[in-house]
């Protein structure tokens, strides 16, 4: 790892990667190189050889430039869009001049500009263990007026030029997020971005990019993540005989513009970037390994296997039934009961009560911590849900104060599940949700948090900020970031779950700041397996979490047998959704034994190296996962339907040590041989799944 820039070269060295630049006309950085490793010299070759080429195509309709920049700016030449937009009184148009740049412990580079009174810092990231590369930008007003910002994207990635390009992406819908879709990539412009307000459940901040022809297991793989729980913006452009060049950044289109006050500063989210050779598997592992050391809190721990009462009772809920529910799932193995809507203010449906976050007193006249010692009792921790972001109309709390809301003066806001979003860009009321769920947990005794948002943004209006209006996209996700951030330090021994709605609030910005992901409200364990899939695109097994819950679902209405949906969830971090009280005995016996036996594989589950071993679909496919030692592998293995008599194909597995002899069931074989010949299974019927667990030594 290491940092190098000298006569305007630049050249970043991963462990296996190297990332090369210079600098332009106009002060202009133009990229040259992502890829394998390349030395000082082959930098300055490149750009050379660069500079020459792009100054001996002439043209007077496009700039030689475009496409080519390190981070496009919004005026003079620049004919595509554009990663940087200021305007400066009524003109809109950018440009820089480099001033100085500065390298901090051989892996920070940050690269310096004045753009018009405006201080403008591109900074980048390495790690000694990690071929990831961190990008953001820094702009500081340092003129004597204010300054709008229309656009402030974290980074440009640049990729070299190949005669095809296939973008593989993770798109849905609300119950059906994160699937992966891959498809060429034409020449224009393709965006997809955020306009919610939330990441989202339509798609997720994390693109990859390949010739079109990488496999799971060969060829090379770019990609890039945001780091970003609110609106944003996914721009690649593509034009003949041009590289491509992805613009990555907060903010959907035409967001603004947010005012940057002199003596203001306004740091992006940073966006990350992955160059692999390996094929979409290795780009994974990489992209799982640097969030667990690098972005993830608390990483190395185990996650309990927990119970939530949702599902069981609803809105319904006080200290008897409750209890009642804490003593099943404790005898089962739980090892944390979480309480879930409907134990605050006269919230006994989802039109009443949001906002208001005292204890019912006619559900808990004693308040939480009765209830609370008890589940403590039993063995087990225990976890609350809350939604801060939002007000139900018909609470105390909107009656209150209706200006605390996102609105237009003079018309009605409009209502999704009969709710409004609270302005948190207000720092009166983001200081108001911060003491609520402080005296929350200074209240009670908890172990966990599941941190709800059930809507997206609209109306996004601040009559009595008028002129602030257009920070809302930025400053209510930093809100949330600070009142968490403030949470985590006064109560360190609270874990927090990210949930909206399921898994609309799924980045790695949230994650820095949270112990795991509620991946969907969809526990149909067919449609699971694809919305898992997708997930393991970019995130670990660790932030993933997975219920059992009963069937017939309510998204679909399907039948899957236990065992299966147990496989499914156990392929994450184990939790329990259903209502216990109709679990016969042959039910509860059988998900005794699977919680105990997902006790006795989690930790290579939640912090081993996850392969997929072929696609969700109507063959046999498996997830499997190898300790960092590969003395162990634990492989999940999954047949949806299964056609005429047929039996799954042997299953080769990877990761393991060739040379180490692996125990399973009644047998002792060869890594070498379970990564060539593999694995011989019996499957048979429909929603058939196996559980295997390998040891060598």
């Amino acid at each position: 790892m290491s940092v190098h820039f000298e006569n305007g070269v630049l050249l970043l060295t991963t462990p296996r990667t190297s990332y090369s630049a210079y600098l332009g006309d106009d002060d202009i950085p133009i990229h040259t190189h992502w890829g394998a490793r390349i030395t000082v010299d082959d930098a300055a070759y490149l750009a050379r050889t660069t500079a020459a080429r792009l100054a001996g195509e002439w043209t007077s309709f496009r700039s030689a430039a475009n496409g080519h920049e390190e981070y496009p700016l919004d005026g003079r030449l620049q004919f595509g869009r554009s990663a940087l937009s200021l305007a400066y009184g009524d003109v809109r148009s950018t440009e820089w001049a480099f001033v100085d740049h500065l390298v901090h412990d051989d892996r920070d580079l940050e690269l310096i500009f004045d753009a018009r009174g405006v201080r403008v810092s591109l900074h980048y990231r390495m790690y000694d263990d990690s071929d990831v590369i961190d990008r953001w930008v820094v702009a500081r007003n340092e003129s004597d007026s204010a300054v709008d910002v229309h656009r402030l994207d974290s980074a440009a990635w640049v990729l070299p030029e190949q005669a095809s390009y296939r973008m593989s992406t993770l798109t849905g819908r609300w119950a059906a997020e994160t699937r992966l879709g891959r498809s060429e990539l034409a020449e224009g412009r393709f965006v997809v971005e955020s306009r919610r307000g939330i990441t989202s459940h339509h798609v997720n901040p994390w693109i990859a990019l390949d010739d079109g022809t990488a496999t799971e297991e060969t060829g090379e793989v770019y990609s890039a993540a945001l780091h970003w729980s609110g609106s944003w913006r996914m721009l690649a452009q593509r034009e003949l005989d041009e590289p491509v060049q992805v613009l990555f950044g907060w903010g959907h289109e035409n967001f603004g513009p947010r005012g940057l006050e002199p003596g203001e500063e306004l740091v992006t989210p940073v966006t990350s970037g992955l160059f692999t050779s390996g094929g979409f598997g290795t780009a994974s592992r990489a992209w799982h390994a640097y969030a667990l050391e690098h972005v993830l809190p608390r990483a190395t721990e185990i996650r309990p296997v927990l119970f939530n009462s949702w599902e069981a009772t609803g809105f319904d809920v006080d200290e008897a039934s409750q209890v009642a529910l804490a003593t099943q799932a404790a005898d089962l193995g739980c090892e944390l009961f979480v309480l879930d809507d409907g134990w605050f203010g006269r919230r006994t449906d989802d039109r009443t009560g949001l906002g208001d976050w005292s204890v019912n007193p006619d559900r808990f006249p004693n308040g939480l911590q009765p209830l609370i010692s008890k589940v403590h009792a039993l063995g087990m921790g225990f976890g609350l849900w809350v939604e801060p972001e939002m007000v139900n109309p018909d609470s105390d709390l909107y009656r209150a104060h209706p200006d605390w809301v996102y609105h237009f003066e003079g018309r009605e806001p409009a209502q999704l599940r009969n709710q409004l979003v609270l302005n948190l860009a207000r720092p009166d009321v983001a200081a108001w949700a911060l003491e609520q769920l402080d005296s929350l947990l200074t209240a009670n005794d908890l172990q966990f948090v599941k941190w709800d948002m059930n809507r997206p943004f609209a109306d996004t209006g601040w009559p009595a900020e008028p002129s602030r209006q257009g920070r809302i996209w930025f400053d209510h996700v930093t809100a949330v970031y600070g009142i968490i951030d403030a949470l985590r330090a006064r109560h360190p021994g609270v874990a927090i779950e990210a949930c909206s709605g399921g898994g609309a609030r799924v980045d790695l910005g949230i994650m820095a700041r949270t112990d795991q992901f509620w991946t969907s409200d969809n526990t149909d364990a067919l449609d699971r397996r694809y919305i898992q899939h997708g997930f393991s695109q970019v995130y670990p097994a660790r932030t993933m979490s997975c219920w059992v819950t009963d069937v017939p679902t309510f998204i679909n209405k399907r039948n899957v047998p236990l065992t299966y949906r147990f496989h499914v969830a156990m392929a994450g971090v184990l939790g329990i959704g259903g209502d216990l009280a109709e679990w016969s005995p042959a039910e509860l016996t059988l998900a005794r034994e699977l919680i105990a036996e997902y006790k006795d594989i989690r930790h290579v589950v939640q912090h081993g190296s996850q392969y997929r071993l072929g696609e969700p679909g109507r063959s046999a496919s498996a997830v499997q996962y190898v300790t960092a030692d590969r003395q162990e592998s634990v492989v999940l293995v999954y047949q949806e339907a299964q056609q005429y008599d047929s039996a799954p194909r042997p299953l080769r597995l990877q990761g393991l040590d060739p040379e180490a002899a692996y125990r399973f069931e009644d047998s002792v074989v060869s890594g070498a041989f379970l990564m060539a010949h593999g694995l011989s299974l019996t499957l048979v019927g429909d929603y058939a799944s196996l559980l295997i667990q390998l040891r060598s030594g």
